[in-house]
């Protein structure tokens, strides 16, 4: 009996699929509670190439979710003890880890070579940008989110709308893991839609998942889900660009607090997201440039400001001023 019998005896998947899926390479973003199902699927599987990238080190914290990991690896890189229980699990799937946070500096890079794109992370900034790219290149993004008790996961880009089309506008308040909390199965759940959705993208088997959503209510037991072909793409779409990517002409607007972090550089106006309105406009051809913590106030002051100036107008997602700059380890 080989490795792969049960998958490729299902009707409609057969060795045509699997010789498909043996030859894919994929990004996923992310090494936490949603990635844990999708790597352990996909690698299993016999998926050829993975290409992961996370920035952040185990965490007690995360254990009753990213099943992935044990005590022993509290405190390693997520990537790199990703990789190492993915390996032990099949040998034929290559892991590349990338301890790096993405952004769009390094996104296109990260992406280069890919058959699709894998958004499991814990950020809104990150999945837009995701987005973005893959709209861009034609290249299909699966992306997935879950707070508490609720989630969902769907099928973007490569020829179907972005998530920009369909959340074109940031809710009033993000959710987090942190705030919010989340529940391990729930996680378990969304994750598997990701990787079922996935594997129907690069097998052929089954319908395509691009420009579908489904989600899932745990307090309710109740699935749902809906198409979205043919969503229109939203006219503003206020852009993230990397820190480095700060040009020395830019009108740089910190929004974060003077307790809460230095200032995004040197001459940049620091403006309570309140005042936004009355922030003063920018020299003629100057891009104004708005820098936050996570990018949930430089998008809604972007929103104000689209409305009563002209001109580009880019966002930063700084992250955490106390968390270490993630380097690039790629280890074999």
């Amino acid at each position: 009996m080989t490795r792969y019998a049960r998958q490729t005896a299902v009707p409609g998947f057969g060795a045509p699929a699997q010789r498909r899926l043996q030859e894919a390479s994929v990004l996923v973003v992310g090494a936490g509670g949603l990635a844990a199902p999708v790597l352990q699927y996909l690698a299993g599987a016999g998926l050829g190439h993975i290409r992961l990238v996370d920035p952040d080190r185990v965490d007690e914290s995360n254990l009753h979710r990213q099943t992935l990991f044990r005590m022993s690896d509290i405190g390693r890189p997520k990537a790199q003890a990703a990789a190492g229980t993915l390996r032990g699990l099949n040998p034929d799937c290559r892991i590349e880890p990338h301890v790096t946070a993405l952004d769009p500096a390094n996104a296109e890079k990260l992406a280069e070579g890919t058959d699709l794109v894998l958004d499991c992370a814990d950020s809104f900034a990150a999945s837009y940008i995701l987005s973005d790219l893959c709209h861009g290149r034609a290249l299909p993004l699966v992306s997935a989110s879950v707070i508490g008790m609720e989630g969902y996961a769907g099928g973007f880009c490569g020829g179907a709308p972005s998530l920009r089309a369909i959340f074109p506008d940031l809710p009033q308040r993000l959710g987090s893991c942190a705030e919010d909390g989340v529940l391990g199965p729930v996680v378990g759940v969304i994750g598997s839609l990701q990787a079922q959705m996935a594997l129907a993208q690069l097998t052929g088997a089954g319908e395509s998942p691009l420009g579908r959503i489904a989600s899932y209510d745990a307090s309710a037991q109740r699935f749902g889900g809906f198409a979205f072909h043919g969503a229109p793409e939203p006219d503003r779409a206020p852009r993230f660009i990397a820190p480095a990517q700060i040009a020395p002409g830019d009108q740089v607007i910190d929004l974060r607090a003077p307790d809460e972090a230095p200032l995004a550089r040197p001459g940049a106006l620091r403006i309570d997201p309140a005042g936004i309105a009355a922030a003063p406009p920018p020299e003629a051809g100057q891009r104004t440039v708005l820098c936050c913590r996570s990018g949930q106030r430089s998008w809604s002051a972007a929103e104000t400001l689209a409305a009563r100036r002209d001109g580009e107008i880019v966002l930063v997602a700084m992250g955490d001023p106390d968390q270490d700059t993630p380097t690039e380890e790629t280890p074999a």
